[in-house]
């Protein structure tokens, strides 16, 4: 089936010493062949797949000198024939590429049209394709690892191999429906009793991973949160290496949240500078009281800051109101107070521990080292299906010895789309297009 030439600038708008324009579909070497001089004395029609020609780069308007490659489907990434052509990163270069590319047929591609082709063409699963867009709009170590897990297929393949037990069991029942004067309705219940728990186990492994997978992928939230005055900016500061919050000697000074990212170990933190919690009749500073409250239920982990007063009802108010939290309790200004060994001290000042500091946060946060070689979930759609997957295999064993086969094998084959979702064999138009709405222009 034909499929129309589409075209998109694939690396990043701004100029740049080099940009790719990228054409993809039934016939983009006859664009090429319109738009690419070569140097060398051959035809464009005459490429040889996957080699680099140096020439000029045709357009109305100008003549750019760059290179030119051709990708033979289904060699390629979207499985289609493929052109790219290499030129100067000058903003009107690269627009007037595009453009001449657009004059001469092609279509604009939409948003991840050219990784969409590659799923259709059967070149990568829906899993790989969500990696690859973790790993381009990763900022952190742990967002690479994660979306390589994706993107190398690592889930998919423990998918399809639960799919395959399950696979094997709806085989197993149809057997016994087909062939009842055999009498394997007996060995096909033990069987299907069997791998139903044995899929259920392997699932919940996986669901277990979410909660760390999470963070890798989203990062760990981080409330910093205290009486006004106790250093809480100077800390956030101090943490982020550069100046962020305004620091003042006068309480209140902080109203808003104020957000600052640093990568710890390899994972993004985001720290979250709350307003002093405190009674206020302030009107703006009670609003940023609410707004920290707000902080404070969504984070992953409250760092509670305090100085060298004694705990007064203002302290036991927000002892309070963290109370249902991972708390990490640290005492700053330790270069004014004197504080009792078995606390944790730091000063914000001189940056007194705050190596140490990022350090416990680490680990009270995933409670062990930080291993990305594991398996973990980290969408939010993977976690659904999966849970959604369990319960139509806890469905199917409830029921086992009570309902014919024929009605257990619907719950079981129910699972098995559940699944699919995941590793692309079972997955719904809508959810298709969300996840390629996500991509850039040009992948």
């Amino acid at each position: 089936m034909k499929s129309e030439n589409i075209a998109a600038v694939s690396t990043a708008m701004g100029a740049s010493g080099v940009a790719v324009i990228r054409i993809s579909g039934d016939s983009p070497l006859t664009v090429a062949e319109k738009m690419f001089k070569p140097l060398k004395n051959i035809k464009v029609s005459d490429f040889e797949p996957y080699y680099m020609y140096v020439g000029e780069i045709l357009t109305e308007k100008f003549t750019d000198f760059g290179m030119c490659v051709y990708f033979k489907g289904p060699k390629s990434y979207t499985g289609e024939d493929m052109v790219e052509f290499h030129c100067h990163g000058g903003i009107a270069i690269v627009k007037g590429i595009l453009e001449e590319t657009l004059s001469n047929g092609c279509r604009l591609a939409t948003n991840g049209e050219f990784t969409k082709r590659a799923f259709i063409n059967g070149k990568m699963s829906l899993s790989s394709a969500e990696g690859l867009i973790g790993m381009i709009n990763s900022e952190s170590v742990s967002e690479v690892k994660a979306g390589y897990y994706l993107y190398r297929e690592n889930l998919k393949k423990k998918i399809e191999l639960e799919q395959d037990k399950l696979t094997f069991v709806l085989a197993e029942i149809n057997a016994d429906m087909d062939f009842p004067e055999e009498d394997l309705e007996s060995l096909a219940l033990e069987n299907t009793e069997k791998t139903l728990k044995e899929v259920k186990e392997s699932i919940e492994k996986l669901l277990e991973t979410y909660k760390t997978g999470a963070k890798y992928k989203n990062g760990v939230s981080v409330a910093i949160v205290g009486k006004p005055n106790v250093g809480k900016s100077s800390l956030l500061n101090a943490i982020l290496g550069y100046d962020k919050a305004i620091v003042s000697g006068i309480a209140g000074t902080t109203r808003d949240v104020v957000e600052g990212t640093t990568e710890i170990n390899g994972v993004k933190f985001n720290f979250f500078d709350t307003a002093g919690i405190r009674e206020s009749s302030d009107e703006i500073e009670g609003k940023g009281i609410i707004l920290a409250e707000k902080i404070i239920n969504s984070s992953d982990i409250v760092l509670f800051v305090k100085d060298g007063t004694i705990d007064d009802d203002e302290v036991v108010a927000i002892s309070e109101k963290i109370k249902d939290k991972k708390v990490l309790t640290v005492y700053n200004k330790a270069d004014l107070h004197k504080y009792n060994d078995d606390l944790f001290t730091i000063s914000a000042k001189d940056s007194k521990n705050i190596k140490e500091l990022k350090e416990l946060l680490v680990k009270e946060v995933f409670e062990k080292e930080i291993d990305f070689n594991g398996d973990f979930l980290t969408e939010e759609r993977h976690l659904i299906s999966l849970k959604n997957a369990i319960y139509e295999i806890e469905n199917a064993l409830n029921n086992l010895y009570d309902l014919p086969l024929d009605l257990i094998a619907i719950d079981i084959k129910e699972a098995w789309d559940l699944l699919g979702e995941i590793s692309g064999r079972t997955v719904k138009e809508e959810i298709i297009n969300e996840i390629f709405s996500k991509f850039c222009v040009g992948k």
